[in-house]
């Protein structure tokens, strides 16, 4: 891990804020090059005018209800969900070049996410019910996997997907990662997780670790913070009574995803289920 991203700048506290941006990622270039990240909480109706400009847009309702407008669509009543603990998301796809129009019907919490636009992929909505839903994992490891963005031809860059995973449990588990240019046995990948925590007062702790780099750290995330996977094995746990979510997003010079897991304990899913 480069001097640019020191082991405590994997964390990024939310603001303490009724309205407006949550937290924010933006590439620094050297360690940190594909995401674009910002969480928003919006009050009804809200009005947003923005552009994809050279990347291409996943707009995910974290909760509440918007509508999108671009020049060639318009759609309305994104979003069913109060929270992420309720259900599946809505997200919207948005191309490179495109401006586009976001308007909350009532409070709204949305996640912006970016990351370079490759190819050609069109404009659409992906609704709760195009959501492939499943748990992975089993005892204390097992979680439930809502799949948004995964499969490597939906995006030129982007993957999303969402986790829940209950008190006391364990997930991103055994560690893995994606650093590196191996396929087909690994891609190079960075990831951010944006964890919420039901109640609010609770936490969780995710390690990111990689020997050969001396990198070893593991923090807090409370709710709304986000944790930066530059490198490395990653791993997180739900503190005991509170459940714990978080949207991932990855990004890398391919959009290929194959991931390596940390052989010291990959033998614990030899009997899961996947």
């Amino acid at each position: 891990m480069s001097e640019a991203m020191t082991a405590g700048s994997l964390l990024r506290r939310a603001r303490e804020c009724d309205g407006g941006e949550i937290v924010s990622v933006k590439p620094n270039g050297l360690d940190w090059r594909f995401i674009e990240f910002q969480a928003l909480r919006l009050p009804a109706e809200a009005s947003l005018h923005l552009a994809t400009g050279n990347n291409e847009v996943a707009i995910v309702v974290i909760g509440g209800t918007i509508n999108v407008s671009t020049s060639g669509h318009k759609w309305r009543g994104i979003g069913e969900r109060s929270d992420p603990f309720s259900g599946p998301p809505a997200t919207v796809y948005l191309p490179a070049g495109v401006s586009y129009e976001l308007v909350t019907v009532g409070a709204a919490e949305i996640a912006i996410c970016a990351a370079p636009g490759r190819g050609e992929f069109a404009a659409r909505l992906i609704q709760p019910t195009d959501v492939r839903q499943h748990v992975r994992g089993s005892g204390k490891a097992e979680r439930t996997i809502r799949d948004i963005l995964m499969d490597d031809d939906e995006a030129g860059s982007l993957f999303l997907t969402e986790v829940i995973t209950p008190p006391g449990n364990w997930s991103s588990y055994p560690p893995h990662k994606h650093d590196t240019d191996d396929l087909p046995r690994e891609s190079q990948l960075e990831e951010l997780y944006y964890y919420r925590v039901q109640p609010s007062s609770g936490f969780a702790f995710q390690r990111v670790y990689d020997p050969k780099r001396g990198l070893d750290e593991t923090v807090t995330a409370h709710d709304r913070d986000v944790v930066l996977v530059p490198s490395g094995y990653h791993v997180c746990a739900a503190a005991a009574e509170y459940c714990v979510y978080y949207l991932n997003v990855l990004a890398g010079p391919k959009h290929v995803y194959r991931m390596s897991f940390d052989p010291a304990h990959a033998w614990i899913k030899e009997r899961w289920t996947w």
